[in-house]
């Protein structure tokens, strides 16, 4: 009757050394691998800073408060996402530049040759990215969003809503180029 008990207590501290190793294993995989984040991004280790410059707004239509909204949004998504402190200086580990290049609106669907159903809001942005620890990921690309809105509504009404809306996508568009790297 002893060696059941013994196999018993063999098997549990067996257990516990296994789920030990596991835990040990698991940590120094996901360490080993740089900074790893639960939003997908990959920062490098060394990199402390980060240098959003003021996205200018030259669009033939200039929305007064879109360059703001863009610049701050993404500032914040990259300090409270990326853990990098916002530093005015270009010798940032990390740089955005940019203009809003794009700001239209177009005719999406009609309903008869005179009247439209459904316009469409499109907001360009052109961004450059240095990245100081790892230079081969620098880009300069153009992102553009849209947002579709009932025709029979004036730019003005819905505006605030949708700008807000494109601003988001765009924000998380130029956040993934730059660390999620798709």
């Amino acid at each position: 009757m002893i060696l059941p008990r013994k196999l018993s207590t063999f098997f549990r501290s067996t257990a516990r050394i296994t789920a030990a190793c596991l835990s040990v294993s698991l940590i120094a995989l996901i360490s080993s691998c740089g900074v790893y984040s639960f939003t997908g991004a990959s920062i490098d280790p060394g990199a402390k800073t980060v240098n959003v410059h003021f996205i200018e707004n030259k669009a033939p239509y200039v929305n007064p408060t879109l360059s703001q909204q863009l610049t701050d949004g993404l500032k914040q998504k990259i300090t409270s996402q990326g853990g990098l402190a916002q530093v005015n200086s270009d010798e940032a580990d990390y740089v955005f530049t940019g203009a809003i290049t794009g700001y239209s609106t177009s005719t999406v669907a009609a309903t008869d040759v005179e009247n439209a159903a459904t316009a469409r809001l499109t907001i360009t942005v052109s961004i450059t990215f240095k990245s100081k620890p790892n230079p081969k990921n620098d880009f300069t690309q153009s992102f553009s969003r849209s947002a579709d809105f009932n025709a029979s509504q004036s730019l003005n009404e819905v505006q605030s809503q949708l700008t807000t809306d494109i601003d988001k996508q765009l924000i998380d568009d130029i956040f993934n180029r730059a660390f999620v790297n798709w």
